[in-house]
């Protein structure tokens, strides 16, 4: 058998806490139980990292001094640890004993805590310790009080090794209901170092104006990317995919409404294509078109008609109707 014991105090000489841990660790090794204690004070920066402790462990022992108000922040974020990266299956059959002692007002409010705390994790409370100590030497004087805390231990190491069935708390109803904690992805070492950043105001504002470069770097990029095809290469994909139709014989001018630097792009087709690049439109064109540059992507790859593409609204056109019709006949751009 295994105990752990957590010790969320400040480990000052005469901390009475820690003189019932102790007496207590002596009767459980004499009962061949193995006890790993945990100073959380010396552990500070690496508590988030000790849930992953219980895992070989069969019971725990929490233990606390209030020395003005309440069990003190370490074991607080001891247990914060185990509610967001524990196992919760370990935890459901792990039983727990407070040891809360008190220089001050407030030890059974401490125990209550505690036992709180575990049942909301799942886990098992057993009967605790606690009481008023102003100095430890009341103990040597009484020795009812150590035959107490002796006895306390042994019915802590009876109860784990009994496997002693607890009655059912609201406490675990409520969490089941209700205390649903979000999943979190990321080790204990990489939220604390991530909960440092998020505080660091500085840090927040440098990444924030390094994402708004980066973005607006990118969406220059792919705007260029995007309408990377000059009018010249345009010429060249009309002459690639000509094909001649006796029928068809007219002048066409193509222009791109949503560039302001595209050169309108004129088409001379009969038995043979002749094309070139003009700064506007001429007057005398047998049909003219205007259209978006994506509009007359999705044509030349083949994805649309002119016909189509004019029914559709995409494509404004001025001139003859059936010499619109003869764009389709004369250039294959699915071939």
């Amino acid at each position: 058998m295994k105990i752990n014991i957590y010790y969320g105090g400040r480990g000052i000489v005469d901390d009475p806490s820690l003189y019932v841990i102790n007496r207590m660790t002596d009767v459980l090794k004499e009962l061949n139980v193995e006890v790993a204690q945990y100073n959380l004070f010396d552990q500070k920066s690496t508590i988030t990292a000790l849930p992953n402790s219980l895992k070989d462990a069969d019971g725990i022992i929490l233990a606390s001094t209030v020395e003005w108000y309440g069990i003190g922040g370490y074991l607080m974020e001891f247990l914060d640890a185990c509610w967001l990266y524990g196992d919760k299956d370990k935890i459901s059959h792990m039983y727990m004993m407070p040891v809360v002692m008190s220089t001050t007002y407030g030890e059974r409010d401490g125990v209550t805590s505690l036992e709180t705390a575990w049942e909301i994790l799942g886990g098992l409370p057993c009967d605790g310790v606690c009481g008023y100590i102003a100095d430890t030497s009341l103990f040597d004087k009484n020795q009812d009080y150590i035959r107490l805390i002796e006895k306390k231990a042994e019915n802590f190491y009876r109860t784990i090794s009994q496997k002693i069935t607890a009655l059912p708390a609201s406490n675990q109803v409520v969490k089941q209901k209700v205390s649903l904690t979000k999943s979190v992805d990321l080790t204990p070492q990489e939220s604390e170092q991530l909960s440092r950043y998020v505080s660091d105001d500085r840090y927040v504002q440098t990444q924030k104006a390094d994402i708004q470069e980066l973005s607006s770097l990118f969406r220059d990029k792919l705007k260029n990317d995007e309408r990377s095809t000059s009018s010249e290469e345009y010429i060249e994909i009309f002459k690639k995919h000509f094909k001649n139709d006796t029928q068809v014989k007219g002048t066409y001018a193509i222009t791109v409404t949503d560039r302001p630097g595209f050169k309108t792009i004129l088409l001379n087709a009969g038995t043979s294509l002749s094309a070139e690049v003009v700064s506007s439109e001429k007057s005398e064109m047998d049909v003219v078109l205007q259209m978006t540059q994506d509009s007359l992507d999705q044509i030349v790859g083949g994805r649309m008609t002119f016909q189509r593409a004019f029914m559709a609204g995409n494509m404004k056109m001025k001139g003859d109707f059936k010499l619109l019709r003869g764009l389709d006949q004369i250039f294959d751009f699915g071939a």
